[in-house]
């Protein structure tokens, strides 16, 4: 069998998984958020926080309930890393330095799980379950109570009410995560994933020799670390290391995992607002998207010239056999048009064009289908965009989903679509005109400090602002200037969104709906996810191509 037509095969195989999951899924989701009853576990959970989850929020108040919970997780993980060497099951590692820990903790509270460390070598047993694995849930749990906040906002009428954020953190949590997680746990611990409290063990090399390997908890890491679209691996190596990922099923069933939350939030939207047709139309943008990046992917890392390329049959440097190259770009497409990050092969090893197409999948707010969560609400927002556009186009005045979109609705959704190119082209900036800065480019003497260098830095804070977490790892981030820029990045690209994507959802939901008439745009028709699926397009080519010009592009046509 080809590996083009094996690669064929193994995305054939994923669309039908998800095509499974949908709906049952989806809408488990929907009933997860409408539910009037409490668990009994979830009431243990209010009582130990003081929550009363039966109160209804306006947006000011959800807000301030995602903050003070995400701050006190950057918190609580920033002191657990600097105490690190005093903790039982440490492996004997140090306490992390205050630039690092700041990184980390921001990171994964983020949903980003950027690692300026390796992780076998830097975190112990206690940091890695009981304060990243624990932020993979709640980071993940935070990211869907805001998308369904705003979800809300479009499906109720005149009241100003968002839900409960208390109350729909844990049942993200309780009811959706940790079922799944427990479920996909087992799949891997049965394929050959690791899970354990081991120590440090000295093992041989068949090439003569020694090396230190240590185990841990990874496969219920794994699990939540592509569920929750986090990304942060156990091990340095990340999906590409055998502990984590075995064999070609288990990195096709993460590559599943990854994507089955984000792609079934859409019918969960369509079942909250009343109208499947209004996620079957979000589900085909996303779809869309996708698919065309995975073929274009799959094309430039096929598409080879060269000796070297053509022996392998393929551009294989930087890429596992065990997974091969179409495998590979499946998972680089689903890692980067998601928040999540994680890798099975070295994203900056692909083709100067592969590259381009990993930096341009997280510029679109990797909507496509995005985070848990984050995904939704960005599409969402984007919707609104094109739905005030076409209003421009034919004289009307927007709306979408029987509400107005005046000119509050329009300004907040542009602040969102705002916030995340101000820091990537900003830092990125920043980061070429300071010696230091420039000194963490490892390769630029190979390469030239050129093209490939600017376009390491310049995924670095795209991945960090956009909440993805994977790198061109030819940059050494592990310095304070950079420790503390991405972790800014990092902050400030997943919370400053959702102040405006939560001020939209209270806006929307204090108005009145309005009813359909002859001129009403069908925004559950094909024709609107083709001006959606444009104007994304055309947003992020005008905001980001001078910067793709000058990294990826540049390289790929030199």
């Amino acid at each position: 069998m080809s590996p083009v037509l094996a690669g064929v095969l193994q995305l054939t195989a994923l669309v039908a998984a998800l095509a499974l999951a949908y709906r049952p899924l989806g809408d488990h989701m929907a009933a997860v958020y409408n539910s009037p009853r409490h668990l009994r576990v979830e009431k243990v959970i209010y009582r130990c926080i003081g929550a009363d989850a039966d109160a209804e929020m306006r947006w000011p108040a959800y807000l301030r309930g995602v903050l003070a919970f995400s701050a006190a997780g950057v918190l609580f993980l920033y002191l657990l890393q600097r105490v690190q060497g005093g903790l039982p099951l440490s492996l004997g590692f140090a306490s992390i330095s205050p630039d690092q820990a700041f990184n980390t903790a921001a990171s994964f509270v983020a949903n980003t799980n950027w690692q300026s460390y390796s992780g076998e070598q830097a975190m112990g047993h206690v940091v890695q379950t009981a304060g990243l694995a624990v932020q993979n849930f709640v980071s993940a749990a935070t990211g869907m109570a805001v998308a369904i906040a705003l979800v809300r906002g479009f499906a109720r009428s005149r009241t100003g009410d968002l839900g409960n954020f208390w109350a729909d953190l844990v049942r993200g949590t309780v009811r959706v995560l940790v079922p799944i997680a427990v479920i996909g746990a087992v799949v891997l611990v049965a394929c050959g994933a690791v899970q354990n409290f081991s120590g440090i063990h000295e093992v041989g090399q068949f090439m003569g020799g020694h090396q230190q390997t240590n185990g841990g908890a990874v496969a219920s890491q794994e699990v939540i670390k592509e569920l929750g679209t986090n990304g942060g691996g156990y091990f340095n190596a990340n999906s590409a290391h055998p502990f984590e990922n075995p064999d070609a099923f288990t990195n096709l069933f993460e590559i599943f995992l990854i994507l089955v939350i984000p792609f079934a939030l859409t019918r969960t939207f369509g079942k909250l607002v009343g109208n499947v047709k209004q996620g079957y139309a979000v589900l085909a943008t996303m779809g869309i998207i996708w698919l065309g990046f995975t073929a274009l992917m799959m094309w430039s890392e096929f598409a080879h010239g060269g000796p070297a390329l053509q022996a392998a049959g393929a551009a294989m440097e930087g890429k596992e056999t065990r997974f091969g190259v179409g495998s590979s770009a499946i998972f680089s497409v689903a890692t980067t048009l998601t928040s999540t990050g994680a890798v099975d092969s070295f994203h900056s090893s692909f083709t100067a064009f592969g590259g381009g197409i990993q930096l341009l999948g997280m510029m679109l707010g990797e909507i496509a289908p995005g985070g848990v969560g984050s995904g939704l609400y960005g599409m969402l927002v984007m919707a609104i965009i094109a739905v005030f556009i076409a209003g421009l186009m034919v004289g009307r005045t927007p709306e979408y989903l029987g509400k107005k979109i005046g000119t509050r609705e329009i300004k907040l959704a542009a602040c969102y679509i705002l916030i995340t190119p101000t820091l990537v082209l900003g830092f990125s900036a920043a980061s070429m005109v300071l010696p230091d800065a420039l000194g963490s480019m490892l390769n630029t003497k190979a390469l030239g400090a050129g093209a490939h260098g600017f376009s390491e830095v310049l995924y670095a804070f795209t991945s960090g602002a956009n909440n993805n977490g994977s790198a061109f790892a030819g940059l050494n981030a592990n310095t304070p200037w950079y420790n503390t820029t991405i972790g800014l990045a990092m902050l400030l690209g997943r919370f400053l969104p959702m102040v405006f994507v939560l001020a939209l959802a209270g806006s929307l939901a204090e108005q009145k709906p309005i009813p359909e008439t002859a001129g009403t745009l069908r925004t559950e028709k094909p024709l609107f996810a083709g001006l959606l699926v444009g104007t994304i397009l055309i947003i992020t080519g005008l905001t980001y191509f001078p910067a793709l010009a000058l990294g990826p592009l540049a390289e790929g046509l030199s």
